[in-house]
């Protein structure tokens, strides 16, 4: 099987013209010097939790961002680097295909060779197992020739395993020595760049030289924080799906007849399934966040729908389109409840057919009540982070024979008098996740691979590759690097009463923020794209002429640009300090020192640990 990576692809004339698209880069990143800024030091968003990562991370937490400049800026106390010695690095795929991954090695390979052309880049074969047992591709233009634009992780394969038992970090560590790898870029999500951040702490506590970056690679779109404003892939999988989710559209608005109810691909977070309704305006989605906050119930969900097809009953309209994120089915309460007590029960070796028998009363009855086909699913083993295999569980073929079950006794009862509900049943998901890229997520990853290199050039360890401002064109775009470790909470978990235990660091997934304004954007279409058939289809993916520079709408509405401000708030600190030094006048002084009084303690009620202001990802 090794012998099939990187071998040329059999291209299609698309696939052919995509392969010749060349991405722009930012000024910042052009020519062969590095400028790098380096801030303050950083802290985690999760103040609650800082002691506990501080104390976990001792050579890699409390790191400052990096800003790469470009020529013309006028920093003084800038790094300007312009001898690059030849490196060495490894580059492995962690975690499920995103489209644009493969952009990322083609950016890094770019780099290295502009740069210094001795340099090398050797690309990890099948994933975390590859870098474990050191086997390697040295990737050349030849190999990536026909990669270049394109989708999936073939070039050099994937797996979804974690880097985290002692023996898979020494393997690692192992590998990188052996090799004599002067850095490894992990290409993955959130686990991923977990894990990559405690490679580079325990690299740096053994003193071994191999420097580790991380990548934001990831369909769901749940790698978002202060620093990270979107996910390679995340605009493919919407476009891709949108488009998918409004022929549906099309094709219920046709018929007049069914209503079809779709599940999408995201992990826990609803990103996909919030940008996919702003994109194509079906009737209803079920967002697991307002699920969870609501604590609705699997009842209150069916009344929901149940109430939907009986108001667009009667406008005489007997069809509709329902999206539900495949992290639905862990946010119900109940159902939560019931496969945290069934993890538990499997953990302990308890074996499927004999669960059922040791549930608790109140567990036992809701697991009685399912629908056989849901029961199998519920009882299989957890990931790897402990969460239920959500691909594998049917959510919207459950609520659809829940509602379906609701209206037939509505329309026996008489208080339904609309014609017989027909449900349809769709999961997308791998549909997308293969697809080719979208001219957004070519030149980001593209671009985020000449950031890797920038990183390595400053000598930083234990940093994830950063793009901000980007819902502006490429050339506006602020390229930096953020510590993995500032990225970081600390979560408790409990299975049962009494039983909470505090979680380890990590980089946890972003749920849809229902404070912010792409939440605010849908709630202000929820009721017209409910009753109204305002479908919307946004076409194919366009790589030139309209729409093509088409980016996420969740992405554009978001005020983000974290980086940026972090940036200007320098700035006027250094004013500051150019115009209130020793010497300056009484009044300037006593302005300074009322206004910094007035902004000190607005911050520090905002910061404290009572305030729910700066409440971690």
């Amino acid at each position: 099987m090794d012998a099939d990576y990187g071998i040329a692809r059999e291209l299609s004339d698309l696939q052919k013209l995509r392969s010749q698209y060349q991405p722009e880069l930012p000024p910042c990143l052009q020519g062969t010097t590095v400028r790098v800024e380096l801030g303050d030091a950083t802290t985690a968003a999760d103040h609650s939790g800082e002691h506990v990562i501080s104390r976990s991370f001792p050579h890699t937490y409390g790191q400052p961002l990096a800003h790469f400049l470009r020529a013309t800026a006028k920093v003084s106390d800038a790094q300007i680097i312009t001898e690059h010695p030849a490196k060495r690095v490894g580059i492995v795929f962690c975690g499920r295909q995103s489209p644009g991954g493969h952009n990322v090695i083609w950016g890094i390979h770019d780099a290295l060779k502009i740069h210094n052309p001795n340099s090398t880049l050797l690309g990890f074969l099948g994933g975390s197992e590859g870098l474990f047992a050191q086997k390697t591709l040295e990737i050349t233009n030849d190999i990536l020739a026909t990669y270049k634009n394109q989708g999936g992780y073939d070039m050099l394969g994937r797996t979804k395993d974690q880097i985290r038992t002692t023996e898979q970090v020494n393997a690692a560590m192992a590998a990188c020595k052996a090799l004599k790898l002067d850095a490894l870029i992990i290409i993955g999500g959130v686990t991923s760049n977990t894990d990559a951040a405690q490679l580079a702490e325990t690299f740096a506590e053994a003193k071994c030289q191999t420097k580790v970056v991380g990548v934001p690679v990831t369909l769901n779109g749940d790698l978002k924080n202060q620093f990270v404003e979107t996910n390679v892939g995340f605009d493919t999988i919407c476009k891709v799906n949108s488009q998918l989710i409004s022929n549906m559209c099309t094709d219920a608005l046709s018929a007049e007849k069914y209503y079809y109810f779709i599940r999408l691909m995201g992990r826990k977070a609803s990103h996909v399934a919030l940008e996919c309704t702003l994109q194509s305006h079906p009737n209803m989605v079920i967002l697991g966040e307002e699920v969870a906050a609501s604590k609705l119930t699997l009842f209150d969900i069916t009344n929901k729908i149940c109430d939907t097809v009986q108001a667009r009953a009667e406008q005489d309209k007997n069809h509709g389109v329902i999206l539900l994120p495949e992290g639905l089915i862990e946010s119900i309460p109940e159902v939560y409840a019931l496969l945290q007590e069934i993890h538990g029960l499997l953990t302990q070796g308890v074996s499927a057919d004999k669960i059922s028998s040791q549930l608790s009363p109140w567990a036992s009855a809701l697991f009685e009540f399912l629908p056989p086909f849901i029961k199998k699913q519920l009882l299989l083993h957890p990931e790897s982070d402990d969460s239920a295999q959500l691909s594998q569980i049917e959510t919207e073929k459950l609520i659809a024979h829940l509602v379906e079950t609701e209206m037939n006794k509505r329309l026996k009862e008489g208080t339904y008098k609309g014609k017989k509900f027909n449900a349809i049943c769709h999961f997308f998901g791998y549909q997308a996740r293969g697809s080719l890229p979208s001219k957004f997520d070519c030149d980001y990853a593209y671009v985020l691979g000449h950031v890797c290199y920038h990183i390595l050039a400053a000598g930083l360890n234990g940093y994830m590759a950063t793009l901000t401002n980007l819902k502006n064109p490429v050339n506006r775009w602020r390229c930096g690097a953020a510590p993995i470790t500032a990225m970081m909470s600390v979560k408790r978990y409990g299975r049962g009463p009494g039983k909470a235990s505090l979680g380890k660091p990590a980089v946890h997934p972003a749920t849809v923020d229902l404070k912010g304004k792409s939440y605010e954007l849908l709630s202000q279409n929820a009721t017209k794209f409910l009753l109204d058939d305002v479908y919307r289809n946004p076409g194919p993916l366009q790589f030139d002429g309209p729409g093509a520079d088409a980016k996420a709408i969740t992405l554009c509405v978001e005020d983000q640009d974290y980086m940026g401000r972090i940036k200007k708030l320098q700035e006027y600190l250094d004013k500051v300090r150019t115009i209130v030094k020793p010497g300056c006048s009484q009044d300037v002084l006593k302005a300074a020192l009322s206004a910094m009084s007035s902004v000190t303690e607005i911050l520090s009620v905002m910061t404290s640990p009572s305030s729910n202001v700066n409440t971690p990802f």
